[in-house]
């Protein structure tokens, strides 16, 4: 194998040749060098790989002629390729000798352009300048006239919107308003004029807005006067342009204030008109006429629904009429607040006479002047209604009705309205009334006080002061009066509507003979507290009186005690027995006292015998006359009690008695015979047996 010769991996070929070339000899120094430069080659190299695979590629046969000319054959490849790249750049060469030449002639052209320019520059340069000017000028004129049609569009105000604002023939609508707005800017912006060099031109317009600014108000002030002529009396809710127009009218307090009180005027007219229409069916002066609805004078024969129904006109009035300017002074207080802080600043001179402006305020004082002939009338209706009658209840019932509007009204309108000082003049009149009516009652029934009635009843006055008094409850019950305060607030109407008429119950009483002068006492009161019982605000005085039925009762209690010791032949025995002790020598006294002898024994046993079956008959017929059975049963069963244990207590003694003669004679054999019967023998009832019949 050659040193040529090499495998698919190339290197087994150089493994093989280097035993070979070991075994030459080292013939000169060129050829070892080459052959070392040639065995260290690495055939791993990229290079050497790349040439190798050249040569394959090329399909060159290993021959020794090519292994000859293979370098000389490399580079005549090499030198022919060389030429062909030379004659390539020739060329190239020549088109770029013609590219130059070209840019040559360019240059040429250019500097003739040039040449030709700076010519035309220098023929033209004062036609240039002056049309620079000429367009500066332009500029300038430009700006003029904007600044003129801008000062002209914000300063004048045309002939058409002056008419606008001026002419009492043109409408107040939305127009009129955009064209005072822009008047108004206008007057204002003119302050902007006056700060410059020229002020003459400000001074001029100014004083032109401001009587343009001063026709439009007049106008707005009249048309606001004859849409308030016009407004609908039942109804007189204010549409968009009259609240509009208030808005800015605010602007000049003095005319707002003018306008206000030219609208207050007119409404109370008015209010007065619809209330005697109202009160007397009459058409009003628009000539309308209300067929739905009776006249509140129909209603007249029944006084407290004719009062009922003044009040209720004249609080449904009130509430329309507030409603109607609650949409100006409320909702849209704010701005009108706003237009007479303006006004102010604008008339300097009316600050101290304008005060700031509260929409609730300013509501309440105009409504309450809109009132003012309402109020009137009302008051001269309802005085005739309280003087004319004198019935203290419905003079109570119509103070009541009149206190609950009172506090409605004073909800409404506040605490200085002039209704409201109406109502508290009129609630006093009826309560006059009703306390002079009250007294001449009175005064009637105590000077001819009538006899107790023989079964005890409560007397015809009594009862009609309770049922008067069951209309005053009714009346204080439906009235406003405050939770906590009604016990309190209805004591000044019991002292003047029921205790004058107690006393002169007690005082009648006071001429019977027990027990029927408490037993009508007691009545009395038993009526008296079932009526003031319906009603929870007279707790307190039911107690009272309660406290004096049980003060009655007790001395009803006594009556029946003292009644069964007496009639049952008891008293003597007790009172003899009562003023002993328990030692020996009060019981012994006891056989010798006189009701203890053997005959009054005997009959005091007899007389308690023939009591004993018909004794609670008896008692309870002495009660037939209280009206309460069961406090009749009561009383009974309590003085039953009473009269068991005094009975208990003569027994006691009685027992003691025969003990302490037993027990000092027990040396005689036959005692009994020498004594004679024992106590308990001659009385021989117990405590127990009288318990039990009386039971």
């Amino acid at each position: 194998m050659t040193a040529l010769d090499y495998d698919a991996n190339g290197l087994s070929s150089e493994y093989e040749l280097e035993p070979a070339i070991l075994t030459l000899p080292q013939r000169s120094n060129a050829i070892s060098t080459k052959l070392s430069s040639i065995l260290s080659a690495s055939f791993v190299d990229a290079e050497i790989r790349e040439a190798l695979h050249t040569l394959d590629e090329r399909e060159t046969r290993n021959t020794p002629e090519t292994r000859r000319n293979l370098r000389l054959n490399a580079q005549k490849e090499v030198i022919e390729h060389n030429g062909d790249i030379i004659r390539d750049f020739g060329h190239v060469a020549e088109q770029l000798k013609r590219i130059g030449s070209t840019i040559e002639s360019l240059n040429r052209c250019c500097e003739d352009l040039r040449e030709h320019v700076a010519i035309a520059h220098r023929e033209t340069g004062s036609v240039l300048e002056e049309a620079n000017s000429l367009f500066i000028r332009k500029q300038e004129s430009e700006t003029k006239k904007q600044l003129l049609d801008a000062f002209v569009e914000h300063f004048v105000i045309s002939e058409d919107d002056l008419e606008t604002l001026t002419s009492p023939n043109t409408p107040v609508d939305d127009r009129f308003f955009a064209n005072l707005s822009r008047l108004k800017k206008v007057h204002k912006d003119c302050q902007v004029l006056l700060g410059s060099e020229n002020q003459q031109l400000g001074l001029d317009l100014m004083d032109k807005s401001s009587r343009d600014l001063n026709t439009a108000f007049q106008k707005l002030y009249r048309w606001i006067q004859k849409e308030f002529r016009n407004l609908n009396l039942e109804t007189p809710q204010m549409n968009t342009s009259i609240r509009r127009s208030l808005r800015v009218l605010a602007e000049r307090p003095t005319i707002f204030q003018s306008c206000l009180d030219f609208f207050a005027e007119s409404r109370e007219r008015n209010l007065s008109d619809s209330f005697y229409a109202a009160l007397t069916g009459t058409p009003t002066n628009n000539g309308a006429e209300d067929l739905t609805t009776k006249p509140i004078e129909y209603n007249a024969h029944e006084p407290l629904r004719f009062v009922g129904d003044l009040l209720a006109w004249t609080h449904s009035a009130t509430v329309s009429e507030r409603e109607s300017l609650e949409v100006l002074f409320i909702s849209e207080g704010d701005e009108i607040a706003k237009g007479i802080r303006a006004g102010i600043e604008s008339e300097p001179w009316s600050q101290e006479s304008v005060e700031a402006f509260d929409g609730r305020k300013s509501l309440e004082q105009l409504v309450n002047r809109d009132l003012a002939g309402v109020a009137r009338a009302l008051r001269q209706r309802i005085e005739q209604v309280i003087q004319s009658d004198e019935d203290p209840v419905l003079a109570y019932q119509i103070a009541n009705l009149i206190d609950f509007y009172r506090v409605t009204f004073d909800r409404l309108l506040g605490a200085k309205s002039s209704v409201l000082l109406t109502l508290s003049t009129l609630q006093q009149s009826a309560l006059r009334q009703y306390r002079t009516t009250m007294q001449e009652y009175i005064n009637t029934v105590t000077a001819h006080v009538p006899r107790i009635s023989p079964d005890l009843d409560i007397p015809e006055f009594l009862a009609e002061a309770l049922d008067r008094l069951k209309a005053l409850m009714k009346s204080y019950d439906s009235s406003l009066a405050p939770a906590e305060s009604r016990g309190t607030g209805f004591v000044p109407i019991l002292l003047e509507a029921l205790d004058p008429y107690l006393d002169l119950c007690e005082k009648m009483a006071s001429k019977a003979q027990e027990p029927s002068q408490t037993i009508f006492t007691v009545n009395c009161f038993l009526a008296a507290k079932s009526c003031l019982s319906e009603f929870d605000f007279n707790v307190e005085r039911v107690i009272d009186i309660e406290e004096i039925i049980d003060a009655r009762m007790s001395k009803l209690v006594e009556y029946q005690h003292a009644f069964f010791l007496h009639m049952s032949g008891v008293h003597p025995l007790l009172a003899a027995l009562t003023p002993l002790t328990e030692n020996d020598a009060d019981l012994k006294r006891i056989s010798d006292l006189e009701p203890f002898q053997e005959q009054a024994l005997i009959d005091a046993s007899q007389i308690l015998d023939d009591f004993l079956p018909s004794a609670l008959i008896d008692a309870m017929e002495n009660l037939r006359l209280l009206k309460n059975t069961r406090m009749a049963e009561d009383v009974t069963a309590e003085a039953v009690n009473l009269f068991g244990e005094d009975f208990q207590f003569v027994e006691r003694k009685l027992t003691d008695a025969d003990a302490l003669y037993e027990r000092g004679d027990e040396r005689i054999d036959d005692a009994s015979e020498i004594l004679g019967p024992s106590l308990r023998t001659l009385f021989p009832r117990t405590s127990e047996e009288i318990r039990v019949l009386l039971s």
